[in-house]
């Protein structure tokens, strides 16, 4: 049975409601994660870094806090700088690698296999996992039909005719039908 020809098992209208239905879910799950993702933020941000208060600070420790501030922007950067470049090297070796495997693949070719022929015994002792101590005749339990022969008179065929023909022919055969 092709897929064009199967009749769906809910009707169209059913379909359309209930993707709609999903879609509006998937939409308020959507809202509601990025949500907690902005209350997670804020609330990541207000322990890790607190409020700047400006009133009260000299020209001098202003310069001193804006100091501060570009010596730890440099140290993020840098430390973004080694993490992105141990990520090209390691994406670089993994596809090194991937294609050293490749080339593996190719030189190395794998020989035909033999087609085996395995007796009953063998295949119940691979599906049991253990030898099968007594062997399974399954050709016992099989009934014998005998063939019954048929054998027909060979005679001649103008008797035979002669004995066919008229009434007496139809009814023989009538007779030898039932």
């Amino acid at each position: 049975m092709s897929a064009g020809n199967t009749k769906p098992k809910i009707s169209a209208s059913r379909r359309l409601f209930l993707k709609t239905k999903l879609l509006k879910k998937a939409v308020t799950m959507w809202e509601n994660e990025k949500q907690t993702l902005k209350e997670e933020r804020e609330r990541v941000l207000s322990e890790k870094v607190p409020g700047l208060q400006f009133s009260g600070l000299s020209v001098q420790d202003l310069q001193n806090l804006c100091k501060e501030l570009h010596h730890k922007i440099d140290a993020a950067d840098e430390e973004r700088y080694d993490i992105a470049a141990k990520v090209t090297i390691n994406s670089l070796k993994v596809t090194d690698l991937s294609q050293q495997i490749i080339e593996l693949k190719g030189k190395m070719k794998r020989p035909n296999l033999k087609r085996v022929r395995v007796s009953a015994d063998a295949m119940l002792g691979a599906l049991l996992g253990a030898k099968v101590k007594e062997s399974v005749d399954f050709k016992a339990n099989l009934k014998t039909v005998k063939k019954e022969d048929e054998k027909e008179e060979v005679t001649d065929w103008r008797k035979n005719v002669d004995a066919m023909s008229g009434m007496e022919g139809r009814k023989k055969l009538f007779n030898s039908g039932q």
